[in-house]
């Protein structure tokens, strides 16, 4: 599913072609003074020739062939020999040339598996990079063209053809056409066919880009058990794509455990045999990026981000590790430096390929710039829109441009001095599509309620607003008229959230008749404006610090100040699983006394929170977690006893695929109010659709 391809096959196949081409050359030029020399014999040769392909050694085959023509030109054994030979080491074309010059010439069957042989390294070469980064699938359309004539050829032999049919799977694959590689498996498996492992992970993959990981994992699976490897260094080791498969089906134990044995046993050198030195093992260094890839994927991000930042210490030109590097920083909350780091990547490359747009465009995305964005995607979209990534993108960008709708309720049980007996409170938000990059309009409608020992009050609120985006700040103003006949008064509300940079953030929100008004206050037509404002530090996911202070000033005289402090840490993070702890101190004054909703003069509370979210269903995307949220501490108010506090929350959200997600959760709560317990049970229940 990844864009760039994986260069390795190619620069390994080109090493052996010149090679190969240059013993040609070579030999041909020094034909004469080679017979000049003795005449060696002629069987020996061809011999040790065959003998050296049998064992592998391709070039030095080559070798022995060349010298046999030089001495015997007109030798037609060694002319066959070294056609088939070039052939096999990616001459094709060379080879296809000295076939034409052959006297009297291949028989139709010769001819047909040479260009089998061809079109087969046509499609390998389409692995490699493009020669033109903003035409990729150039290579793998013409190997797809290439493949159909040999498959449809009459007088080709049959294993040939199936031959041809097997790598025309690779090349659509290559070339993006997932529909058609699974069409074409359809077709094969109907007939019987089983494919070599080769084929199988051109289907996986084109199985995972249709996102059905599970099945890719079957094919991953088989593949492997009947080519258990050693792969060759041009060669994809395919544990890393069944790592990538296993995670989308859920199965989070196998990836890990499959991806960091393969990086753990994978030497970084390699010292092949008649080689001078070592080279460096591309499978090491794939199966360590992807490693920290699927560790970032489930949630540990600074595991993720320490592995890349030091692979991009000892490899710091390598592309591919500087944007993934930028990807690990926006997960980890740092939109800014992953910007910068893009920034490098881009001097590091020639072309802006497809996979660089798609990053470039999650940057802006998370910091408003949606202008910037949809231009990432629309590079993106014209250099490689038959791309499973490139279309996931582009439909999750869909989703975020489009329309907006949320939906949350809360039901609420027991005895306090604001909620009453029982109550309940119910919003619905609806936003436009993205207006000009910038802009949407909303549609509010709010319903709130209480059973108060003295009667029934409601707070019900309907109207529209604008919302709107700017690089690094998101903002807002909504009008919305009462729609009840306690407190006939429009709240006009205004908000922004302001990403200063990578570390700190401010919000406020300021509303004229504002929901944070106790609706025991709405019962004897008290309302009031009020402010709220948050400044935040963030160090990463694992530490953060946050300042509130509000203002409620209420229509009867009274202005209530208060202030929150809370400081979170995280405790430990496992695969899709983390615990936080932190300590929350707030209090709060009120200039009146003797107002008709609870009012202390002056309090304070001191708490210690803790966190646990965790992951009970994953599957491609869809995904059910849970929350479990606990708070234990002591409440001061003036003039009362000092008393125990403690909340508890449990939740679950269930996302059905992308787009669409539900929540539900119980919270139970236990303070003192003027100095005597109170409790109160609330069920609340969301849902979100759009992205």
């Amino acid at each position: 599913m990844q864009i760039r391809k994986d260069s390795a096959a190619q620069v390994a196949m080109l090493r052996r072609v010149a090679l190969a081409v240059f013993v040609t050359l070579a030999l041909c030029v020094t034909g004469e003074a080679v017979a000049a020399q003795s005449a060696p014999d002629r069987e020996a040769l061809l011999t040790q020739a065959r003998s050296e392909r049998d064992a592998g050694h391709r070039v030095e085959a080559l070798a022995h062939c060349e010298e046999v023509l030089a001495h015997w030109p007109d030798d037609r054994h060694a002319q066959l020999l070294a056609i088939q030979l070039l052939s096999e080491l990616g001459g094709a074309a060379r080879a296809r040339e000295l076939a034409a010059r052959l006297s009297p010439p291949l028989s139709q069957a010769e001819q047909a598996r040479l260009q089998a042989d061809y079109a087969s390294h046509e499609v390998r070469w389409a692995k490699g990079m493009p020669a033109d980064a903003t035409h990729p699938y150039a290579d793998a359309d013409q190997a797809i063209v290439d493949t159909q004539r040999v498959a449809d050829q009459g007088g080709g032999a049959a294993d040939i053809r199936r031959r041809a049919q097997f790598d025309q799977l690779v090349a659509m694959d290559q070339g993006d056409r997932a529909n058609e590689v699974l069409a074409g498996y359809a077709q094969l498996k109907q007939q019987g066919t089983q494919l070599p492992p080769y084929a199988e992970r051109a289907v996986a993959d084109a199985l995972m880009q249709q996102h059905r990981p599970g099945e890719a994992v079957a094919l991953y699976e088989d593949s492997i058990y009947r080519d258990p490897g050693p792969y060759a260094p041009g060669e994809a080791d395919p544990h890393v794509d069944l790592a990538y498969a296993y995670l989308a089906a859920g199965r989070t134990h196998e990836a890990l455990t499959t991806i960091d044995k393969v990086a753990a046993t994978d030497p970084r050198w390699l010292d092949p045999p008649g080689a001078r030195g070592v080279t460096q093992n591309s499978h090491k260094a794939d199966a360590d990026s992807t490693a920290a890839q699927l560790h970032a994927d489930v949630g540990e991000l600074q595991d993720a981000y320490t592995r890349l930042a030091a692979m991009c210490a000892d490899a710091p030109g390598n592309v591919d590790l500087r944007r993934q590097l930028a990807m690990a920083e926006l997960a980890r909350g740092w939109p800014h430096r992953a910007a910068d780091t893009l920034k490098i990547a881009a001097t590091l490359e020639d072309e802006h390929d497809a996979s660089a747009a798609l990053d470039d465009a999650d940057v802006a995305r998370a910091t408003y710039d949606y202008a910037a964005a949809q231009t990432s995607l629309d590079q993106a979209q014209q250099q490689a829109g038959r791309s499973g990534r490139v279309q996931d993108a582009l439909q999750a960008w869909d989703r975020q441009r489009g329309w907006q709708f949320d939906l949350a309720h809360d039901n609420g049980w027991g005895s306090s001095p604001d909620y009453g007996d029982r109550d309940q409170e119910t919003q619905a938000t609806l936003a436009s599509p993205l207006i000009d990059d910038h802009w949407r309009v909303l549609a509010l409608a709010r319903a709130a309620s209480a059973a108060l020992p003295e009667g029934h009050v409601e707070r019900n609120r309907a109207g529209l607003g604008v919302q709107g985006f700017m690089p690094n700040v998101a903002f807002y103003l909504q009008a919305l008229p009462a729609v009840d006949h306690y407190v006939r008064r429009t709240d006009v509300e205004a908000g922004f959230n302001w990403a200063i940079s990578d570390h700190w953030s401010w919000t406020a929100d300021a509303s004229s008749a504002g929901a944070d008004i106790p609706l025991r206050a709405q019962y004897y037509g008290i309302t009031g404006n009020t402010l709220n404002t948050a400044v935040q530090w963030r160090a990463s996911e694992l530490t953060s610090a946050r300042l509130a202070l509000y203002r409620d000033h209420f229509t009867d005289g009274n202005l209530r100040k208060g202030w929150l402090v809370d400081f979170v840490q995280r405790l430990h993070t496992g695969p899709n699983l983390s615990l936080d702890g932190g300590v929350e101190i707030g209090g709060s004054t009120n200039s009146e006394k003797d107002r008709p909703y609870f009012n202390p003069s002056w309090d304070r509370s001191y708490a210690l929170t803790t966190t646990l979210q965790n992951a009970l269903y994953q599957y491609d995307t869809r995904s059910w977690n849970e929350r479990f949220d606990a708070a234990i501490g002591r409440y001061v108010e003036r003039n009362y006893a000092t008393g125990w506090m403690a909340s508890v929350r449990y939740g679950q959200t269930f996302q059905p695929h992308a787009g669409l997600r539900f929540g539900w959760g119980v919270s139970w709560r236990w303070q003192p109010y003027d100095g005597r317990h109170e409790s109160r049970v609330v069920l609340d229940v969301s849902m979100h659709w759009g992205e």
